[in-house]
């Protein structure tokens, strides 16, 4: 395992950025933050693209799911192996070969359904690329702190989230108008020649050399041993451990929150698939602002203060969106709901990547995004299962309560004090 800077690392002039500069001043940030605009809103049109594909060769919504499916469940197992990863080789270069994998493996599938439909190019894509995405994203996470420092983490995390939502907001809009008037198909490659611009920008991109890691080479642990690393910093540090118990129940109860939205809008609201496409962009919308203002906010609040009270808010955003009846006010808590969600998640992203050591930085975030989340699909299904039984109000109350009884008990947590 080799933790010392690499030759195409380039050690930039200093080894911590001037604090006073913002993160889109500072070169090789600014060129990393636009490849990875771009990169994000060429997903955005996969997102929309591959679903239609699947429709046009099948017109079966089974099909859609089952494809969903099989993509998250290489991402979730690709999720326990790529910190290992990220923490043994040279990180921008992993993120340069998954984007020229990713370019390769997207841009058949518009060449073979040139052909005519082929659904197997289609299961056979979206997996590997769903699992090097995963790799990507750890090792994005990484990098992050060798472009910018510590001093800056909440701010640039702040830009790149509020650069996916907005993507959110943009790209499914532009890849239909794609689709309208060229296929889908195109959507796809669309995709495909985002990641190639994207591998040729990071080569422009300068890294800090990583640190070394102080183990000799002979006493470093075998890949099984790595695995248990990553879990055993977050068990040992008195923050992350209550975050990755805190956010464990979270999870369970908000995953399912957007089918919960659409079937209190379809279902007992009577709107139409418009309405519904609208107020999701709009709630979009709170996501850029939330990661807009977090540094701010984290500033003049603090870890503990921000988190929690985004956690409490949340909370009473799911319990108003239930029991309201007219689209503005779901709109609005939406928009509350979501803007909370990116500062709590861009507040505990942050602090990770700020106490954690370098040489552990893949494990830990690997093992964090599987322990967190490892309860959300199931709790997306049994959520939507109980609002089907017994109606949305009742559902969203008792899940909006709970994220304000995991709000009220982070006080009593190291995470106030944080």
């Amino acid at each position: 395992m080799v933790h010392e800077a690499r030759r195409d690392e380039e050690p930039t002039a200093s080894t911590s950025p001037p604090t006073v500069r913002s993160p889109l001043k500072q070169r090789d940030f600014g060129i990393f933050w636009a490849a990875q605009t771009l990169s994000v809103l060429g997903d955005a049109f996969a997102l929309i693209a591959l679903p239609l594909l699947v429709l046009e060769a099948t017109g079966s919504v089974a099909r859609m799911g089952l494809l969903t499916a099989v993509g998250g469940a290489a991402s979730v197992l690709a999720a326990v192996f790529a910190g290992v990863v990220v923490d043994r080789v040279d990180r921008r270069r992993l993120l340069i070969v998954c984007d020229l994998f990713r370019m390769v493996l997207y841009g058949l599938v518009p060449l073979v359904w040139a052909f005519g439909p082929r659904l197997w190019v289609l299961y056979a894509v979206l997996p590997v690329c769903e699992a090097v995405g995963m790799f990507f994203s750890v090792g994005y996470v990484t990098v992050v702190r060798g472009l910018v420092g510590t001093d800056r983490l909440t701010e640039a995390n702040g830009l790149l989230n509020s650069t996916a939502a907005a993507a959110g907001v943009l790209g499914p809009l532009c890849a239909g108008l794609v689709a309208a008037w060229t296929g889908p198909a195109a959507a796809v490659a669309v995709d495909a020649a985002s990641f190639g611009v994207c591998a040729a920008c990071l080569p422009l991109v300068r890294l800090r050399p990583r640190p070394a890691d102080d183990r000799p080479a002979s006493r470093r642990g075998t890949l099984w041993q790595d695995l248990r690393t990553g879990v055993g910093f977050l068990r040992r540090h008195p923050v992350l451990r209550t975050l990755t118990v805190l956010l464990f129940v979270f999870g369970f109860l908000t995953l399912g929150l957007t089918d919960l939205l659409i079937y209190h809008l379809k279902h007992d609201l009577g709107r139409h698939d418009g309405t519904v496409g609208t107020v999701l962009a709009v709630g979009a919308l709170g996501t850029i602002a939330g990661s807009l203002l977090v540094a701010r906010v984290r500033r003049r609040l603090g870890f503990g203060l921000t988190w929690i009270g985004s956690v409490a808010v949340c909370g009473l955003a799911i319990a108003g969106i239930g029991g309201s009846d007219a689209v503005l006010v779901v709109a609005l808590l939406a928009v509350a709901f979501l803007a909370c969600v990116g500062m709590a998640g861009t507040c505990s992203m942050s602090l990770r990547q700020e106490i954690t050591p370098e040489h552990l930085l893949g494990r830990v975030t690997s093992a964090y995004w599987t322990l967190t989340y490892a309860a959300a699909p199931v709790g997306a299904a049994f959520l939507t299962w109980a609002a089907e039984r017994w109606g949305t109000a009742p559902v969203a109350l008792v899940a909006g309560a709970g994220c304000v009884l995991i709000a009220a008990a982070a006080v009593a947590t190291p995470v106030r004090r944080a």
